[in-house]
């Protein structure tokens, strides 16, 4: 048997973007003490969240209400938009996936603009459609407005990827920044606008919404600071006749009932939310503190997560890391350099901070005895 899989498929590796937790914990034997590495919330979603996700898993032998009705109408209300402006998907990674699906082309002729370093899975996504990417290199550890732009004008792509506040580094760019970037787009390109940390951004850092504006889409998410990362939901705020383009090719029953009844539940539980954002503050200047009293530097965050430089190259940051992991202290780092130079941690509860202002230490040590 031959089976025929496509030039696509047949020319990719096979792997992933992020090698998960629980596969590290396999590979050791044994559970991290503190996860802090994946940016999630540790704080968890809010309690009537809970409730309402456990009321509704008795009802699981149904399947989820394939136009997400409820959600988008009240996603629309809390955004002051009309439930036609918002496409709901199984988190932001399916949703990047299906907008690259919509606008790329395999064959390699679609490029697609972003920056080097920046989210991963919306390149795997780029690579998987058979689209071409290019890249511009981040300036002051921050993702370049200009160099995107100036990319964008030379290749002419159907996609340019943004995200404001930034992963893996934590910058951010002022909402007059983006409305610059915004006017800027070329005439047949398409902005996508990464928004997963939107609820951390400083005042004055998120643009108004206009769903006027056919070019841009906009990409929030029930992971971050609601903390339902495992329950995978998110959405797209956009014009209405971009957005009535993923009822096209998206999955209908993608977002269980009970991710739909979390969600609903979270959403209109704005005073949790805001004391999640508050333990995210407070958490991120204990880890900038721990970094500092270690000789190391923490970046600026607008994010649940502080990037730390380290000050070398990537082979000590990876000692760094791997130091903290044998310490049961799980954290990841950029992928590209020079941002390598650098790990991440996640905004941690005391417990899971108090392990890793013990196991930093000795983790520098080790890797500064490595050659």
């Amino acid at each position: 048997m031959t089976l025929r899989y496509t030039p696509v498929v047949t020319g990719l590796p096979a792997t992933v973007p992020f090698v998960g937790p629980e596969a590290q914990e396999r590979l050791r034997g044994r559970l991290f003490r503190a996860r802090i590495g994946a940016n999630e919330s540790v704080f968890g979603p809010s309690p009537r969240a809970i409730a309402a996700m456990a009321e509704a898993a008795q009802d699981c032998w149904m399947y989820g209400d394939p136009d997400n009705y409820d959600l988008k109408a009240a996603l629309a209300k809390h955004h002051s938009v009309k439930p036609e402006n918002i496409a709901v998907g199984e988190g932001i990674d399916s949703l990047f996936g299906y907008t690259v699906r919509m606008f790329v082309q395999p064959g390699g002729a679609d490029t697609v603009v972003t920056s080097a370093g920046a989210y991963p899975t919306f390149n795997f996504h780029v690579a998987g459609f058979g689209g071409r990417l290019v890249t511009v290199p981040y300036v002051n550890d921050q993702e370049d407005p200009q160099s995107l732009l100036d990319a964008a004008r030379e290749v002419r792509p159907k996609l340019i990827y943004f995200a404001n506040p930034d992963n893996p580094m934590g910058s951010w760019w002022s909402a007059d920044a983006l409305q610059w970037l915004i006017k800027g787009v070329p005439s047949e390109t398409l902005l996508v606008l990464d928004e997963a940390y939107s609820e951390f951004a400083p005042k004055g850092s998120v643009p108004p919404l206009d769903v006027s504006n056919a070019q841009v889409l906009r990409y929030r998410t029930f992971s971050k600071a609601y903390g339902m990362a495992g329950a995978r939901v998110a959405y797209v705020i956009g014009e209405a006749g971009v957005i009535r383009n993923f009822d096209k090719i998206r999955n209908h029953f993608s977002v269980s009932r009970i991710a739909q009844a979390g969600a609903l539940a979270a959403l209109a539980d704005q005073t949790y939310l805001a004391d999640v954002v508050d333990r995210v503050a407070t958490a991120r200047e204990r880890i900038g503190a721990i970094g500092r009293a270690n000789g190391l530097t923490p970046l600026p965050s607008a994010t649940n997560f502080v990037t730390l430089d380290c000050g070398r190259d990537g082979d000590y940051a990876k000692r760094v890391l791997d130091g903290l992991i044998v310490r049961d202290v799980f954290v990841r780092m950029p992928g590209v350099a020079p941002l390598n130079r650098c790990i991440r941690v996640s905004a941690g509860r005391d417990i899971d901070l108090a392990l890793f202002a013990d196991a930093l230490p000795l983790a520098l040590s080790a890797a500064a005895l490595t050659t």
